[in-house]
């Protein structure tokens, strides 16, 4: 078995447990050499200064490649500008652009008053720029707000058109959904490398309440085998297992990288990786 390029996402700690817990997942994920490492923003952008100290700290401290999260929401093209400069003078290289959730309670997303409209506007803005390497979002099952099986496939077209070089899908549970949206892309003529994003299943009633909103659907053999699960007390063994037989799939089906999304708690991705054959560098876990 081909052995997987990694990444791994990150989000900002808002409390000091919260940051304790970032910096040890850090330290025990940098050792197994990550392409790069991502930092979210909350939706509505409130976490932009987290964000920003966060990307600032892992790149300092870790020596990681930080590609940073930036958003449409909330804010100005000029505000969301410095906020790109201050990202290149903290030493970041890469950006993964999003239109971005709008705040709670707001429905659907609305651009800020000299605002960028949409992810195509923002990516055309940085790859004018010309500073950074540019990943986006893709869907493999369809948005909520899309209005057909095609449209996010179209809609990632354009993105790529626009300069982003890669991209990053939502987390699914079945390697088939990837390799639909896969074939999709490819007989739409996007070239850019698609990454399936991973979610190792922390939690089971945390991870059906996400799949409900990002629009992932919930096959009914994976439903039933939580259930089970959780009555035997095995639910991080199942929730492991899984997602190291969908990773596994999916390299035999020629992916070559893939993305965990990590949700701050290091150790079912890090049994995950080491399953896969992502083993440690020596040095660098002397060092965490």
């Amino acid at each position: 078995m081909t052995t997987p390029k990694i990444s791994f996402e990150f989000f900002p700690p808002q409390t000091l447990d919260a940051s304790f817990r970032l910096w040890e997942t850090a330290q025990q994920l940098a050792p197994l050499k990550p392409e790069f490492v991502s930092v979210t923003y909350g939706a509505g952008g409130t976490t932009r200064k987290l964000t920003h100290e966060a990307v600032a700290t892992i790149h300092k401290n870790y020596g990681l490649n930080v590609a940073a999260h930036l958003t449409c929401v909330e804010a100005t093209k000029a505000e969301t500008l410095e906020i790109v400069n201050s990202y290149a003078e903290a030493g970041v290289t890469e950006i993964v652009a999003l239109r971005g959730d709008p705040p709670k309670g707001h429905g659907k997303f609305t651009p800020a008053v000299d605002g960028f409209a949409s992810s195509v506007e923002l990516i055309e803005a940085l790859a004018q720029d010309g500073r950074f390497t540019i990943r986006c979002g893709a869907y493999p099952e369809p948005h909520p707000e899309a209005a057909d099986a095609l449209a996010d496939v179209r809609w990632l077209k354009r993105k790529t058109e626009a300069g982003a070089t890669s991209a990053i899908t939502q987390f699914f549970f079945e390697a088939e959904t990837f390799f639909r949206f896969r074939d999709a892309c490819v007989k739409e003529g996007i070239t850019a490398k698609i990454i399936p994003g991973i979610l190792p299943i922390q939690s089971w009633k945390g991870a059906k309440a996400f799949a409900q909103r990002c629009g992932t659907s919930i096959p009914a053999w994976v439903e039933e085998a939580f259930e089970a699960a959780i009555r035997d007390g095995r639910e991080s063994l199942l929730a492991t297992a899984l997602c190291t037989e969908l990773c596994d799939n999916l390299i035999a089906g020629g992916v070559e990288d893939l993305h965990f999304y990590t949700l701050n708690r290091p150790q079912m991705t890090r049994d995950v990786c080491h399953a896969l054959g992502v083993t440690p560098d020596v040095t660098l876990e002397n060092v965490a």
